[in-house]
C-alpha cells in the first residue's frame, strides 16, 4: 500500500497557481470593478478547520512501527505471502481502474 499525502488535482489553500497569478483581461491590474466580491461559505470555513486538524495527525503509527521492528529483531515476525500477493493485486487493480 502506497502512503501519499497528496490528492491528485487538489490545489491546497494558500498556494497560488500560475493561472490565478496572472491578471485577467477583463479587469486591468490594480483596478476593481463593481462586481468584485469574495464570499467565504460555512463549508469553506469548516474545510479550513479540518485541514488544520488533519495536519496534526501523524501519517505513520510510531508504536506499530516499533512493535513490528521489535518482532523482526526477535525473529517473531511472519510474512504471509498470500496476503501480500492479494494486497499487491488489489493495489494494481485500483491503479488500473483510476487510469481508466
Amino acid at each position: 500500500m502506497k502512503i501519499d499525502n497528496s490528492i491528485p488535482g487538489a490545489n491546497p489553500i494558500g498556494r497560488v497557481t500560475e493561472s490565478s497569478n496572472r491578471p485577467s483581461a477583463a479587469a486591468p491590474s490594480g483596478t476593481a470593478t463593481a462586481s468584485d466580491s469574495v464570499a467565504i461559505t460555512n463549508l469553506s470555513t469548516r474545510l479550513n478547520e479540518l485541514e488544520g486538524v488533519l495536519s496534526g495527525v501523524p501519517v505513520v503509527d510510531g508504536e506499530k512501527v516499533q512493535s513490528i521492528r521489535q518482532a523482526i529483531a526477535e525473529g517473531r515476525f511472519q510474512v504471509d505471502s498470500g496476503v501480500v500477493a492479494d494486497r499487491l493485486l488489489s493495489s494494481a487493480r485500483e491503479l488500473l481502474l483510476q487510469r481508466g
